[in-house]
């Protein structure tokens, strides 16, 4: 490849492809990729999704903060760092990326809005057929008149993502007729998660050594850092604008943030030869360190801070709730008494004001 670092990248494409690991790390992400929409779609009720299609917040915010704020901020990324091209493409994939898993588990961890996760998730992964190639092909056009864009594979990326359709679409199925089944399911999805990043990074390091990481340029680095970082804020922000409750604008702020990095390193190592991709095959493995340790200090924030607060004024509003209702009750009680009073009571009580005035 050309660019400032394009002949070293290259020359790891080749150490890269010429190891007989490379064709298990294929296999490694296509299983993780598969047991991650399985689990997405175990994570997707039939009711709920009726509900959001009737009035689609979460469809929109998934478009607008996947497929409108997350590509452009790649696209002005990768221009303010002056990235090559191949660097440049492999930071587009993750920025055109449907949102990921690690943003059903960090929403727990935030007391968000759980439907308003799972359906955003799967909402942008459906969307993602479609509009994830258009992205590709809007914002590479900077870099046309070069070798990798001219190879970029869209109908490679459109298949991949359309096999995601069969595992989504069964563990639909799954919760439809054995919920137990998946809500396993989604456990051992969120744990595959973590399991294949760890893995990747072990593998990809016996097979390329130590110095990997110091190959790739320090712009890289800084836009895995600053990536994630501004698109929580932009999902906050959206969520913001929509005038929704602080749970939802957390949710908001992590689906928007949280990138399917085993969808962009499948795509990166199906549909790119070693040759032409190099180390930036490693690039989506960087967001995913550094997102979810953004989300980790997100979550850890919240646990110190924004919890005791939120608590605070859940319980204060239950009180409230509490008193008020002791009060009607208690003037109920009362009313109830007089209700009860005899005819003969009734009379005496209304004599001793005439009494009284004579």
């Amino acid at each position: 490849g050309g660019g400032p670092d394009g002949g070293s990248l290259a020359g790891d494409g080749e150490t890269f492809g010429d190891r007989s690991l490379s064709q298990g790390l294929s296999v490694l992400v296509g299983l993780g990729l598969c047991v991650t929409m399985l689990g997405l779609g175990c994570a997707v009720e039939l009711g709920q999704l009726g509900q959001q299609l009737r009035r689609p917040v979460g469809l929109l915010l998934a478009l607008l903060g996947q497929f409108v704020a997350m590509p452009l901020l790649a696209f002005l990324l990768a221009l303010i760092f002056a990235l090559d091209e191949v660097a440049a493409v492999a930071v587009l994939i993750c920025g055109c990326c449907p949102g990921g898993n690690l943003s059903n588990l960090m929403s727990v961890l935030v007391d968000g809005d759980m439907n308003l996760s799972i359906i955003m998730t799967a909402s942008s992964t459906l969307l993602a057929l479609f509009l994830m190639p258009l992205c590709l092909w809007i914002y590479s056009r900077h870099w046309i008149n070069t070798a990798v864009v001219q190879l970029l594979p869209l109908g490679a990326v459109s298949l991949t993502l359309g096999s995601t359709l069969l595992p989504i679409g069964l563990g639909v199925l799954i919760r439809y007729r054995h919920p137990r089944a998946a809500d396993l399911l989604v456990k051992i999805s969120l744990w595959s998660l973590l399991v294949t990043l760890v893995v990747l990074f072990i593998l990809t390091g016996t097979m390329l050594g130590p110095d990997l990481l110091a190959q790739i340029p320090a712009s890289v680095y800084a836009i895995a850092v600053l990536m994630p970082l501004a698109g929580y804020a932009l999902g906050y922000g959206l969520a913001t604008v929509f005038k929704m409750p602080p749970h939802c604008r957390r949710t908001v702020s992590l689906e928007t943030g949280c990138q399917n990095v085993q969808l962009c390193t499948a795509i990166l190592k199906l549909t790119f030869s070693p040759e032409l991709i190099g180390s930036m095959y490693m690039f989506p493995l960087l967001y995913a360190l550094f997102q979810s340790a953004e989300a980790g200090l997100f979550v850890l924030a919240y646990k110190m801070y924004g919890r005791d607060s939120y608590k605070q004024d859940t319980l204060g509003e239950e009180e409230d709730t509490d008193i008020s209702y002791k009060k009607l009750k208690e003037e109920e009680v009362a009313d109830t008494s007089y209700g009860t009073v005899t005819t003969e009571e009734y009379n005496s009580i209304q004599m001793e004001p005439t009494q009284t005035a004579l």
